[in-house]
């Protein structure tokens, strides 16, 4: 008998002046993973490194960058990436599970939320974010088990990347991949292909590859997502579809009037499943950051480093000189005999909460009884 991977989900918004009420640019994200999954807020200083150094991502050593910049991450407390974040400059990352003709390797290789992570801490700008990930996917490729679990959960991504004047949308298939450009308005993303035919930059291969396969006869306009997409689509992708509809109607509703309120409705909104708790999956975290247009004012990131946004409080973070990492929102550490470390991986499992998910529980559970 296959394995068919459960319902997997998330959802990503960004809104761009004239669509935000306001000289700034607003980035939001629903985290949505296994419900028993433990999601930790990490801070990592700015830091430099020896040339030839390496850093061990998930599963694999990719080579390290002579500097890397502050980071705040959002990330499921058994890996090294993230799913979501910033970093010191305002560049803001969220990635998305998505299905297409390319197989997922089930091969150790970078996951995509390595590829956040590694973005955010190379790039001072979202531009400068497409080209690393663009070029550590074509060193590296991506792929490798997503979920702390024996049965594997494999995917490919696409990235919703913005700074203080822009985003990206980018979207990937294997090893290959295209870029859509957003400078105004509100754009948002689900578990599906969503770029089209305006693209702001593309794989070399990416037409030519696609025509070999014989998905694509030039005798129309190139559309990555129609040329890349699965035929038929699976249950998982079909849901996506209409978080995806639903998420584009939520932002046209309040399109000149986005704001950070506003994004939190959105965020918790349970009717249209962006706020999720269903099939094995919830909301395990969730982020928005606020980004001013002008440079000198800070960018304002808020986190709920507990699982249903509707049951947070998001907490306010900013980048300065005087931060220090947060102990509450750490998980144990458990080194070598991490079921991570040990192979095969994850026969065990160790107990990841950190002080503010277990209060975050308590309190609910005490709500209930109260019901």
């Amino acid at each position: 008998m296959s394995f068919t991977p459960p319902p997997s989900s998330c959802d990503c918004f960004v809104s761009l002046p004239p669509a935000s009420d306001g000289p700034f640019v607003i980035f939001a994200k629903n985290s949505d993973r296994p419900c028993q999954e433990v999601q930790e807020v990490v801070y990592y200083p700015a830091a430099t490194y020896t040339s030839g150094s390496k850093v061990k991502c998930t599963f694999l050593d990719v080579e390290q960058a002579p500097a890397t910049f502050a980071v705040l991450l959002s990330r499921p407390a058994w890996l090294w990436g993230a799913e979501i974040g910033s970093n010191e400059h305002g560049v803001c990352i969220g990635n998305e599970a998505v299905w297409t003709k390319e197989p997922v390797k089930e091969c150790d290789a970078l996951l995509g939320m390595d590829l956040v992570r590694l973005a955010l801490e190379r790039a001072p700008s979202a531009q400068e974010a497409v080209l690393v990930i663009t070029e550590l996917l074509a060193r590296y490729g991506q792929g490798g088990n997503c979920r702390e679990d024996t049965q594997p959960l494999m995917y490919h991504n696409t990235f919703l990347i913005c700074d203080r004047s822009e985003a990206f949308v980018l979207e990937t298939a294997g090893q290959y991949w295209a870029v859509e450009r957003v400078t105004e308005g509100v754009r948002n993303l689900s578990n599906q292909l969503s770029v089209a035919s305006h693209l702001w930059s593309e794989h070399p291969q990416v037409r030519s590859h696609a025509k070999d396969q014989g998905w694509w006869d030039e005798k129309e306009e190139f559309n990555f997502c129609k040329t890349y997409s699965l035929e038929k689509q699976p249950e998982r992708m079909e849901l996506a579809k209409a978080r995806y509809k639903a998420g584009k109607e939520l932002l046209r509703n309040i399109e000149g009037h986005v704001t950070i309120e506003t994004m939190f409705q959105i965020l918790r909104d349970k009717d249209s499943g962006i706020c999720m708790n269903s099939g094995g999956f919830c909301t395990t975290s969730s982020m928005v950051s606020v980004l001013p247009v002008n440079p000198q004012s800070p960018c304002v990131h808020l986190l709920t480093a507990t699982p249903d946004p509707s049951r947070s409080v998001y907490k306010p973070f900013v980048f300065g000189p005087w931060v220090t990492q947060v102990p509450w929102v750490l998980s144990p550490i458990f080194g070598e005999s991490d079921p991570i470390r040990k192979i095969p991986r994850f026969h065990t499992k160790v107990d990841r909460r950190h002080t503010l998910y277990k209060c975050h529980q308590t309190t609910l559970e005490e709500c209930r009884h109260r019901c």
